[in-house]
């Protein structure tokens, strides 16, 4: 019941880009065919709770789940008295039961973790990224709820923030130095300002229509916000002191800026999810720079990078960890432990360590990979993580994740 239920396939994955806005359950298949729901008790009860919120093709055309993943996927997505959510799981189980899905494969190794999880909530809310802010708070986009997330991990007080904008759809999160809390508002075309002592938002919409996507954002040393904009397939900036945005296009169409990170230089690098490719942009010309991947069918989707100012990449299309080093050119790939189908997504480094997680298996997995021995290790997550889409590290050397699918948000105590 994520609006974002991956298929093996990236073209697959592109094309249910467009269900996402479209909630009436007669046209909810893959490429805008009507779904109609087979027979069975509980059949129009699913088509009265669920499309509520998401199409039904989200259902119909996904993994599928064993009844207990069902129970624990509606119980984090919405509310409902005892005997609907029976019938509900009765039927969704014996109709859609869990196939195709790749199991996880754990990797033991000697590095031990914890990984803690909080329902947010608002239930359903599909939280995307997450934050962790200098004074050890772990926020979170809650993209279906139309709010921003707070939960001290010390307490595990949560909070959540509206935002101004109905249906906004906040996606990426960044922090400024006065503790502001910056997101892009990727269904409206805009990013968003948010003042936790008030709860007060500023909002910059795009200034060109053709903008329509704000997606990752982040701040360089100077205090520039830097954000990409997906399927616009542009990258821009944002100048806090005065608002103004600025807009450059990728030189590749359709190549799908994603994740992005800084080199030591101040150089941010953006993964190109719809093509082979990786890219930089010179932050005083924005004159951009490309990087070919060797495999024509990599799909590249977030990135990290590690004090050398080597890049690495979840190739979610083909189930490999990839090092670009963009001095030499050179690229070097690891296959992920679980699999060409394992969708390897969140990613990031922490102490020169790579971590991420396979978004495609069951459960989803949190993989670490150390480049001095070129070891994986990797353990499941015990919600079975819904996709997790975003990763970051903490001030004291911990991770946290959003748990998408899921509903939850995820504190990882490295030991």
């Amino acid at each position: 019941m994520s609006k974002k239920l991956f298929f093996p396939a990236v073209a697959a994955w592109l094309a249910v880009i467009v269900l996402f806005s479209v909630q009436h359950p007669s046209a909810q298949g893959r490429g805008g065919a009507p779904v109609t729901l087979p027979d069975g008790a509980g059949r129009d009860l699913v088509q009265t709770a669920c499309s509520k919120c998401h199409g039904l093709g989200l259902i119909a055309n996904g993994f599928g789940y064993t009844r207990d993943g069902w129970d624990q996927l509606i119980g984090s997505m919405v509310a409902l008295p005892a005997p609907d959510r029976t019938v509900i799981v009765g039927y969704l189980a014996a109709t859609f039961p869990e196939k195709n899905r790749p199991k996880s494969v754990i990797v033991p190794g000697k590095v031990a973790v914890s990984i803690k999880e909080w329902i947010v909530p608002s239930l359903g809310s599909r939280p995307h990224d997450p934050l962790s802010t200098p004074d050890g708070a772990i926020w979170w986009t809650g993209q279906w709820a139309n709010v921003l997330g707070k939960v001290d991990p010390r307490t595990g007080d949560l909070k959540e923030f509206p935002l101004k904008t109905p249906g906004s759809g906040p996606h990426g999160l960044a922090n400024d130095s006065q503790g502001n809390i910056w997101y892009t508002g990727n269904s409206k075309a805009l990013i968003g300002k948010l003042d936790p002592r008030t709860g007060e938002v500023t909002e910059y919409p795009m200034p060109d229509p053709a903008a329509r996507d704000p997606h990752t954002p982040l701040f360089d040393n100077n205090g520039l916000l830097w954000f990409t904009v997906q399927q616009a397939n542009m990258v821009g900036t944002l100048e806090p002191r005065t608002g103004a945005i600025k807009l450059i296009t990728m030189p590749t169409p359709r190549s799908l800026p994603y994740g992005m990170v800084f080199s030591s230089a101040g150089e941010p690098f953006i993964v190109l999810f719809g093509t082979n490719k990786v890219a930089s942009i010179d932050p005083k010309t924005m004159a951009v720079k490309e990087y070919l991947l060797p495999n024509a069918d990599s799909r590249p989707r977030r990135i990290a990078i590690t004090s050398d100012d080597v890049i690495w990449y979840s190739d979610y299309s083909r189930g490999f960890l990839g090092r670009l080093d963009p001095k030499t050119g050179d690229v070097k790939e690891y296959a992920s432990p679980s699999g060409p189908k394992s969708q390897p997504y969140g990613i990031t480094a922490l102490n020169d360590v790579i971590w991420y997680s396979e978004s495609a298996v069951s459960p989803n997995t949190l993989v670490r990979f150390d480049p001095k021995t070129a070891q994986f290790q990797s353990w499941a997550i015990p919600s079975g993580g819904g996709v997790v889409r975003n990763m970051m590290p903490t001030k004291d050397g911990d991770l946290v994740m959003a748990c998408s699918g899921v509903n939850r948000i995820a504190l990882v105590d490295i030991k």
